[in-house]
């Protein structure tokens, strides 16, 4: 077989020729679900935990759901972070081959054990659950041509008016906003101990709407 190539080399050229076009022409059809599932599956939990340093997020919120992430089916490690802002994320890789859609369920149901340890305020922010990827599908930067927008007040627009629309999506997982929103702060100099603890109280719950009328008449009646 060897010696019949070697004594006609242009038959063995097209041939080889013909095998590389073949192949090019393979790729582009050949569909994505042929291709084998290399990456990992995750599932990554994020949670608030706000004016708390990195250490105190670590050792009451990520150790917390940590300790709890036991027994969970085909799970290879984890890994966390927790930075200054309050803000912490457990990653949870699990194998090649794993449905991602049941390691979902089965961390949630294992973070439901770890909620009543952890903060109050982190459970009033919320936790979310969600699947995870390795690497950024689509990276998008936003600016404003004649520059009266802010990076504040872009990235607030995005936030509110852009980041859940996209995430609706078929196909996106999660929207991730680089920027901060706009946040709101009361000071209530001179107002009684007993009127500025209504207004914490109002204002520390995120479903509350107070009246400023309201407690703007129980401070006139008190005085």
């Amino acid at each position: 077989m060897i010696n019949f190539f070697i004594s006609r080399p242009v038959f063995s050229w097209v041939l080889a020729i013909v095998a590389m076009l073949a192949g090019i022409m393979a790729i582009f059809v050949l569909p994505v679900q042929r291709y084998p599932s290399v990456a990992p599956p995750a599932v990554e939990i994020q949670a608030d935990y706000p004016g708390a340093s990195a250490d105190t997020v670590s050792n009451t919120v990520v150790q917390v759901i940590e300790q709890e992430m036991t027994g969970l089916d085909n799970l290879l490690y984890m890994g966390s972070t927790a930075d200054s802002s309050g803000h912490a994320t457990v990653t949870l890789t699990f194998a090649a081959g794993t449905d991602p859609d049941i390691a979902q369920v089965q961390v949630q149901n294992k973070l439901k054990l770890a909620e009543p340890r952890l903060p109050e305020v982190v459970r009033q922010q919320g936790i979310s659950v969600e699947k995870s990827s390795t690497s950024f599908l689509m990276v998008m930067a936003f600016v404003s041509t004649d520059g009266r927008l802010s990076k504040l007040d872009i990235a607030d627009f995005i936030s509110s008016e852009l980041a859940e629309p996209i995430g609706r999506v078929t196909g996106i997982g999660s929207v991730q906003v680089f920027g901060s929103e706009y946040a709101g702060g009361a000071w209530c100099p001179g107002i009684q101990s007993h009127v500025a603890g209504g207004i914490g109280s109002v204002a520390g719950s995120r479903t509350a709407n107070g009246a400023p009328s309201v407690w703007r008449e129980k401070y006139r009646g008190s005085r």
